[in-house]
């Protein structure tokens, strides 16, 4: 009995293989795989699925149009022994995309948005004169960088909105093409999140933005400046940059004469001396640049 189901279940299956091999573009897929007939059949269902992505692959425009299952995957049979499993195999194009934007993992973000990972030269607005020295200074760091005295970063100071912090993401992409590991941080929820930290990976956090190669300190001066900002976290970060000659770049609304100002004032009272010892860092580390222009987030 149990032979007689056997063999039934298999002139089924090999029923249904051929009525799917009516299909001469199946029938051309599945024969083109060189596999035996006999292990053809047990599997026509899954190997329609995969001749339909194939199909579906062979046809596509690019990846926001791929209607296979697993966007960017393609269903594939592949025989082991006298088994044929199914696996995914990456789109050519997923790959070439993934391989293309594989550079971002040099960059790594504290509480900043993920879109300055897309920043690029070639979408910087080309209009506007006041970004031709900016963009000049970029194309000597990048010619200078691999030299052992280091190019210095810059301290870009310049009006809200005119695309300082776009402007720096952009270079430390190309740099990141090149292999060099930045970290871009918004400074002043930093700031919050590191002393929320304390006793977590606050020292962890702590030592790898003092040690990384490239560094961005965004809208510096918005934060509120309190003795251990300014002491126990800038001042430390800053010399020891210096001392090991690690390019660091700030933005700001402020002038350095205004930071300084902003630096000197916590709820302890005015301290001029400790607020002079940060821009005399700052000024080692960079040099100044100005960006007035108008408001390009309108």
């Amino acid at each position: 009995m149990k032979k007689d189901l056997f063999k039934t279940d298999s002139i089924k299956l090999t029923q249904s293989f051929q009525e799917a091999c009516a299909d001469k573009e199946f029938k051309d897929f599945v024969y083109g795989l060189n596999i035996k007939e006999e292990i053809l059949e047990k599997y026509t269902s899954s190997l329609q699925d995969a001749f339909l992505e194939c199909k579906n692959c062979d046809k596509c425009k690019g990846l926001s149009t791929c209607k296979n299952m697993v966007k960017g995957y393609k269903y594939t049979p592949v025989l082991e022994g006298n088994i044929i499993n199914f696996c995914y195999d990456e789109c050519p194009r997923e790959t070439k995309r993934r391989e293309a934007n594989s550079y971002k993992d040099n960059l790594d973000l504290f509480e900043m948005p993920m879109e300055v990972k897309d920043a690029s030269f070639k979408d910087i607005y080309k209009d506007d004169k006041a970004r031709i020295p900016i963009i000049k200074y970029f194309k000597e760091f990048m010619d200078n960088y691999k030299n052992s005295d280091k190019p210095k970063g810059i301290y870009l100071t310049g009006s809200f909105g005119s695309g300082k912090t776009y402007l720096i993401a952009a270079l430390f992409n190309e740099m990141a093409k090149k292999g060099e590991k930045s970290v871009l941080i918004y400074y002043p929820e930093f700031l919050r999140s590191l002393k929320a930290s304390f006793g977590i990976d606050y020292n962890e956090r702590f030592e790898y933005i003092k040690r990384v190669p490239l560094l961005l300190l965004d809208d510096i001066g918005a934060e509120n400046c309190s003795n251990w900002s300014r002491d126990e976290v800038l001042g430390p970060i800053l010399q020891y940059r210096m001392e090991n000659h690690l390019p660091t770049f700030f933005t700001s609304n402020l002038t350095l004469n205004e930071l300084e100002k902003s630096l000197s004032i916590t709820s302890s009272g005015v301290d001029k001396v400790k607020a002079r010892r940060i821009i005399e860092r700052i000024k080692q580390l960079t040099v100044p640049l100005e960006l007035v222009s108008k408001n390009r987030r309108d």
